[in-house]
């Protein structure tokens, strides 16, 4: 039966998401990771950004399976109605990551340590018109090209089992493991970082206070799937200015996150503002 808080299912279905996520992207990144190409560079382009692609399409793929008519029209509801989103959460979510970055900045600096290299911010400052691909480019390829699956069909169904921190911290990992063959696609963030190197592991420490804080903006504004578009988005610009940005900065910026999560569920609680069924 369809619910103001979606479609129960079966585990089974949750895991049926999660399998299809990871065949519809690896199945592009893992040739691209093969072939030894720059995909920034060459026609590789074009698979590079179909795998991003895979956890949304599996989200509007599994709702259409297993939701009805009302549940399908909500879905959509929730990834377009900016009304949703109240005012001091846009605020939030504009502001929480340049105050995060910014303390990192100041704090690395009293520490005497490197400071973030700032590229993008540098490449913004002498051709500000590439602001604008910078923020087109980063809205679809994550946020919008991860979110109606990740928040918007697995958040849910992990949910009706756990409560909203329990849910998160399941998520978390999932999210993190899906981007590996990132690590060995030339020119990404992540081949840059490595595989088993200090940033490999920050990255998959920072997935936990992130999934948090998407979580609590998901619940908190009536399950927009659009908050996590926005939160999603609004972390990876702000990483993109100062980027790149050395261990012991990432580190810092991690435990400021996870001050702010925690801070979060201290103030709110380990509660959803719209209880799934069974809570």
């Amino acid at each position: 039966m369809a619910t103001a808080t979606g479609p129960r299912i079966g585990h089974r279905q949750l895991w049926i998401f999660f399998a299809l996520t990871y065949a519809l992207s690896w199945l592009f990144w893992v040739p691209v990771a093969l072939s030894g190409q720059d995909p920034t560079a060459s026609l590789w382009a074009i698979p590079f950004l179909l795998g991003g692609f895979g956890p949304s399409i599996a989200g509007i793929i599994m709702t259409y399976r297993t939701a009805d008519r009302a549940d399908r029209r909500d879905f959509w509801q929730r990834f377009t109605g900016f009304r949703r989103i109240s005012a001091g959460w846009y605020l939030f979510m504009l502001l929480v990551f340049p105050v995060v970055f910014g303390l990192t900045v100041l704090l690395t600096a009293l520490l005497g340590q490197p400071l973030p290299g700032f590229e993008g911010a540098t490449a913004v400052g002498a051709s500000p018109l590439s602001l604008v691909g910078m923020v087109v480019l980063g809205v679809i390829t994550g946020p919008l090209s991860e979110e109606l699956g990740w928040r918007g069909y697995a958040l849910d169904q992990l949910q009706h089992r756990w409560r909203p921190l329990v849910a998160s911290l399941l998520l978390g990992p999932a999210w993190w493991a899906w981007h590996l063959p990132l690590f060995f696609i030339k020119n990404t963030t992540h081949y840059r970082w490595g595989v088993g190197t200090a940033q490999f592991w920050l990255f998959l420490v920072a997935v936990f206070p992130l999934s948090v804080l998407m979580t609590w903006a998901y619940n908190e504004n009536g399950r927009s799937i659009l908050s996590a578009v926005l939160f999603h988005f609004a972390y990876n610009f702000t990483l993109g200015l100062v980027y790149p940005i050395p261990a012991l900065a990432a580190s810092l910026q991690i435990v400021l996150l996870s001050a702010v999560a925690a801070g979060i569920v201290a103030l709110r609680g380990d509660r959803s503002r719209n209880p799934l069924p069974g809570r």
